[in-house]
């Protein structure tokens, strides 16, 4: 891979491919309160040929949580990569409580003790020592509490459990309170071709920390492969989208208007949705997910095409605006 398909993982930080692998979907069907949080059935084999694939194309970068599948997207990920952990960096998150038999993820803990368990039992599924980048998951956390909780992350640090911290957050303000940690090295946020938030941004480039990016495809809005016609299964979390009337149907249309300039020097729509990212900013890491061989390759490939031209960045804006 060359040097251009690799980032930092914040100042100081490992170099990571530009691109990294999201594990949400592979954890499979999972519910919070009889709702759908996770994206449908999944098949399990599949899972781990896609994340040897994407770790034979280059990839070293992989986001999971404690809540993927109640631990299951964690178990994965040990079982495809056990044997190159030292040539990966995973990321995992706590904060939603989980039951591993039921697979059912009733609520949210940010306390210090909830917080030294689910590290551990991170630790075990992963079959790791060490969590290269522990985030929090909760991003509407209380903010009174928020120093309580970077402090326990810290002392995760100390121990050797985990070598940098960081939180899944929108709020620049709750971004804040990590960001002052010098074991902070990232933020996640939202972020894609529709928009993002462009405070949190500037705070991670301001504090010299890699913007890990969910959602870079839209949750499959970006891929081009819905139509006003589409619709998903009930164990899916994206359920009840509206693509005939709805703010989907918005935004087929926003995407039919820039399709052109994502496409463009051949790409698919998917490589363009990344492509515009890091044309966007040089903290920016996409992580999208994925269920299959197929869907690594084609977000993979993306790292070949590299970001967007400033003038194509400027023609998206402009097209959108």
């Amino acid at each position: 891979m060359t040097k251009a398909a690799q980032r930092s993982l914040g100042d100081g930080g490992p170099e990571v491919s530009a691109l990294g692998m999201g594990c949400w979907a592979i954890g499979g069907p999972h519910a919070r309160q009889g709702s759908p949080v996770g994206w449908g059935v999944i098949d399990d084999d599949e899972s781990k040929r896609a994340l040897r694939r994407a770790y034979d194309l280059g990839v070293t970068f992989f986001d999971t949580a404690d809540v993927y599948g109640c631990g299951h997207s964690e178990k994965l990920i040990a079982a495809a990569l056990g044997d190159v952990r030292d040539d990966i960096v995973i990321a995992s998150k706590a904060g939603y409580t989980y039951v591993e038999e039921t697979r059912e993820a009733p609520g949210e803990n940010g306390d210090p003790d909830y917080i030294r368990w689910a590290c551990d039992e991170s630790l075990r599924r992963l079959g790791t020592d060490h969590i290269d980048l522990y985030q929090f998951h909760l991003g509407g956390y209380d903010l009174a509490k928020a120093d309580d909780v970077l402090a326990v992350f810290e002392e995760l640090v100390a121990a050797g459990k985990v070598r940098a911290i960081g939180w899944s957050t929108d709020s620049p303000e709750r971004a804040a309170v990590f960001a002052k940690s010098e074991h902070c090295k990232a933020i996640q946020q939202h972020f894609n071709v529709f928009g993002g938030n462009a405070e949190v941004l500037e705070l991670c480039e301001q504090h010299g920390l890699a913007s890990i990016v969910r959602g870079p495809l839209g949750m499959g809005l970006l891929t081009g492969k819905f139509d006003q016609n589409s619709t998903l299964p009930a164990d899916d979390v994206r359920h009840g989208w509206d693509f005939r009337t709805g703010d989907q149907a918005e935004s087929l249309r926003r995407l039919d208007a820039i399709r052109d300039v994502l496409t463009s020097n051949g790409r698919t729509l998917a490589q363009g949705a990344l492509a515009w990212l890091w044309s966007r900013s040089e903290a920016f890491i996409p992580i999208p997910g994925f269920k299959t061989v197929a869907q690594v390759e084609e977000n993979a490939a993306a790292l070949d095409h590299g970001p967007l031209t400033k003038d194509q960045l400027t023609e998206v804006s402009t097209i959108l605006a």
